[in-house]
């Protein structure tokens, strides 16, 4: 039998906030335990891998995580990583310290691998996940493209991917990177499909945030933004005072999803903040009925 991510995406959901997922750092952590009251119990929190932090303060993170009662998804970052044993010990500690069962891996932006992981297939090639009892995997999905990938090598990628987790014995979940376009989102969810890739998949939307604060995420991060996309988002290049929510997007994608777009739910990217962001999810569902 195929594995699945948890048997309750196996269950439609009214609502498309329903059951989504967040992104907290290790520095934010203050600032998750006082919107923790707000957020549902057992959601998902991935916790990046960033540079300048150490393996220390990321086992903290997602032990403060399970701790609060939500499902920690640690982040480990390939070209990072400078050996196996490391890999190794923190793949261990925050399985039994912190009750880890899903991870997120990604190639990671360094172009020199600081050890022997190249990319994410050099991770998983270890077998170190299934062995430490992990369920899920979490990949990638890149509807505005790939720096260094054609959109063709995109889907080869990320069908390989998927196959190699899910031969593991473990679930595959896409979570692709945030964007302003969700006509987009949703041209891309049917390429997916028509694909044969049925993986559940957690649109990344970016949280309420200042507009000069998202556009620099964007910039970071390689996703389109020009003057048309961003005006579907509701923002304008003439205009950078103030701050934006994913209003418009969230609704766009409400109105496009179809049962053909499969399982799928929203993952936030708090830009501006994690209590802004649960405030605005908050307010969104009120207003949704």
């Amino acid at each position: 039998m195929k594995p699945v991510v948890h048997p309750n995406w196996l269950v439609r959901h009214d609502r498309i906030t329903e059951g989504y997922s967040l992104e907290v750092t290790a520095k934010d952590i203050p600032a998750l335990e006082a919107a923790a009251p707000q957020i549902w119990q057992e959601a998902p929190i991935a916790v990046p891998f960033l540079p300048g932090e150490t393996n220390e303060a990321r086992i903290a993170a997602a032990k403060a995580v399970r701790g609060r009662g939500f499902e920690p998804m640690p982040h480990l970052s390939a070209r990072r990583i400078e050996s196996f044993a490391e890999f190794d010990a923190y793949l261990k500690a925050v399985v039994d310290e912190a009750g880890v069962q899903r991870c997120f891996i990604v190639a990671g932006d360094p172009p020199v691998p600081a050890g022997p992981f190249a990319d994410t297939s050099s991770l998983l090639a270890t077998g170190a996940f299934e062995a430490a009892g992990i369920k899920v995997i979490g990949i990638g999905g890149h509807p505005d493209g790939h720096p260094v990938m054609s959109e063709e090598e995109c889907w080869q990628v990320l069908d390989a991917k998927c196959h190699d987790i899910e031969a593991r014995g473990m679930a595959a979940l896409i979570v692709t990177q945030f964007g302003f376009d969700a006509d987009r989102v949703l041209r891309w969810l049917a390429e997916l499909r028509a694909r044969g890739l049925d993986q559940a998949v957690r649109i990344g939307v970016p949280g309420p945030a200042g507009i000069k604060t998202l556009l620099r995420y964007a910039a970071f991060c390689g996703v389109g933004a020009s003057a048309a996309v961003l005006a579907k988002y509701g923002l304008s290049l003439g205009n950078l005072i103030g701050s934006a929510g994913p209003d418009k997007f969230v609704e766009r994608l409400r109105a496009g999803l179809r049962d053909e777009h499969g399982m799928v739910r929203l993952h936030f990217y708090p830009f501006g903040g994690i209590g802004r962001t649960v405030e605005w999810i908050e307010k969104f569902e009120n207003q949704s009925g």
